[in-house]
């Protein structure tokens, strides 16, 4: 083993596994550390009396051709356990439905029929989304951390990029017509919220447009849970000479010199390495160092927001209760309501055919919204009693929710999980339960994967492109490309 080649990854989600795997096959010694007893993290799936749920996440693109998942499974030789979804999800606002057809022409004829007028926006983002599509084909390197970023960025510019400069500072909502209605607004924010964690007066326009498009680039269920996915990159990794260590919570870093050199787990585990890449948020990581170990990362942490959580319903339903609903469907139920807080809500079912998810006459059925995490730990920590109220208050202003669009469903619901930032973060090991990376307000406030140590990057949702299994693969094989020509 050549010097500067052993790799330790801290954490097993899709980001840090699709890293350690492209490592290896690069002939880099790698071990990955996971807290938890499986793989995935928010991607994972878990088990619950004969109920397979998503415990984050619950549809994934990438999967299409030149697609980043389809590119590292053809790099690995991968056989992913997905299938697509032809009809993305329905969106209800208030009373109104939209279908997000996969289909481009089925998509065309449904907003034009659904959103008369909005023509000249869609044509727009779509002209934005492809620019955006081509560059992170090719895992942009941004935003540039080195002068071979530099170098690298100046050899991609080419002329079809020249369209997206006139937006480089705008947002989305700058390309809404002028007689873009409240239906269109609403629809286009919750669109966003849950690709883009904004709406479209902060979110991006070369991004939110990307994000806009999602549903033309191929959806896709995974069989047996999302958890499949960071599954078959655990399994590569094993059965080519990798180590996936399970139950070691890294509790420490050892700096010396501004790297990072060696690590102690919860059990006692001690180990040196070479290169370190963390799948982890950036207060994850500060909390394994000491202040002065890394003060760029500390001022970060103290002088950012805190992210989104998300309020779970994890639920049994017997499948005859959700015979005419789609499989996947998002409900705003007031849309002249901030979103988030249980104003709007995704749900996601198990496949009809995945007998796998849940016992037999069942369906295992996922549903999220957006909440601010500070109040539900304020509540843990002084209050149990209302920090239980509010758990109880959320479930049924969420099932609220779930029966305008199903109604009767709340009948055919033989098992109930909430789940809180809390929750989130016990499991999960996220703090606070933060979930969904960084809203992706401006390419230029974009966060890198440097850590302010000379030989640690981190990846996951926090690293741009952000959130999605899709994202955090991108930002994966960047940081990857990164450690391999560092150690040519």
């Amino acid at each position: 083993m050549k010097p500067g080649r052993r790799v330790v990854v801290i954490g097993a989600g899709v980001g840090g596994l699709t890293a350690a795997a492209l490592l290896l096959k690069a002939g880099f010694d790698v071990t990955v550390l996971e807290a938890h007893v499986y793989p995935g993290g928010s991607a994972g799936t878990f088990f619950h009396k004969g109920f397979r749920f998503d415990a984050g996440a619950t549809l994934a693109g990438g999967f299409a051709p030149g697609g980043p998942h389809t590119r590292v499974g053809e790099w690995l030789g991968l056989d992913w356990p997905v299938q697509v979804v032809d009809l993305a999800w329905v969106v209800q606002v208030g009373g109104e439905r939209i279908t997000q057809w996969a289909d481009p022409e089925r998509w065309r004829e449904e907003r034009q029929q659904k959103l008369p007028g909005s023509e000249p926006f869609w044509q727009v983002q779509e002209q934005l989304a492809e620019i955006s599509w081509r560059i992170s084909s090719k895992a942009f390197p941004w935003p540039p951390a080195n002068s071979k970023n530099w170098l690298d960025l100046a050899m991609s510019l080419r002329p079809w990029l020249l369209p997206a400069i006139p937006y480089v500072f705008s947002s989305v909502r700058s390309l809404y017509p002028k007689t873009a209605n409240s239906l269109l607004r609403t629809f286009v924010d919750a669109q966003l919220l849950i690709s883009a964690q904004t709406t479209a007066e902060q979110a991006g326009a070369l991004y939110g447009s990307a994000a806009l498009d999602l549903p033309r680039r191929g959806v896709n269920q995974v069989r047996g849970g999302m958890g499949g996915i960071a599954k078959t990159l655990a399994d590569w990794i094993t059965a080519n000479g990798g180590d996936i260590l399970y139950r070691q919570k890294v509790q420490k870093l050892e700096i010396r010199d501004g790297k990072a050199v060696g690590l102690t787990t919860g059990k006692g585990l001690k180990m040196g390495f070479d290169q370190l890449i963390a799948n982890l948020t950036p207060w994850g990581l500060a909390d394994l160092l000491d202040a002065n170990d890394s003060p760029g990362l500390n001022s970060e942490i103290k002088n950012r927001s805190h992210g989104w959580g998300a309020f779970m319903l994890y639920l049994g339903v017997r499948a005859d209760g959700l015979q005419d609903a789609p499989d996947h469907l998002q409900v705003v139920v007031d849309p002249e309501v901030a979103l988030g807080e249980g104003n709007s809500v995704f749900l996601s079912a198990s496949d009809r055919e995945d007998l796998s998810r849940a016992p037999a006459g069942y369906r295992a059925l996922t549903v999220s919204t957006h909440t601010s995490v500070d109040e539900w730990w304020r509540l843990f920590h002084t209050d149990p009693d209302g920090y239980a109220a509010r758990k109880a208050a959320y479930s049924e202003k969420v099932f609220q929710a779930i029966e305008r669009a199903i109604p009767g469903i709340r009948a055919a619901v033989d098992l109930i999980l909430p789940g809180t930032p809390v929750t989130f973060e016990r499991f999960t090991r996220r703090p606070l339960g933060m979930v969904g990376g960084f809203p992706q307000t401006s390419l230029f406030r974009a966060r890198g994967a440097e850590t302010g140590l000379k030989n640690a990057w981190l990846v996951g949702d926090s690293v741009f492109p952000g959130q999605s299994t899709a994202g955090v693969t991108l930002g994966a094989i960047r940081v990857a490309n990164e450690v391999i020509y560092r150690n040519k």
